[in-house]
């Protein structure tokens, strides 16, 4: 597996337990855990509407600068 791949297993973990923690008591945690999820629906709708407005993506440009190293 790759580096990357564990580290989303792992947060994954952690994100579950934590919730697990709220639920057996720790309310103070809810409304940290909560973020996530409403930022990822957030996004989501936003994608949805652009697509259903039929508004493309905008594709990043980048300018190839030029570095010149004085001697």
């Amino acid at each position: 597996m790759s580096a990357r791949r564990i580290t989303v297993v792992a947060a994954l973990l952690i994100y579950i337990f934590l919730w697990v923690i709220a639920v057996n008591g720790a309310s103070s945690l809810v409304a940290p855990l909560l973020i996530p999820p409403v930022l990822a629906v957030l996004v989501a709708v936003g994608v949805g509407l652009d697509r259903f407005l039929g508004i493309t993506p905008r594709h990043q440009h980048f300018d190839e600068r030029e570095d010149h190293h004085e001697s």
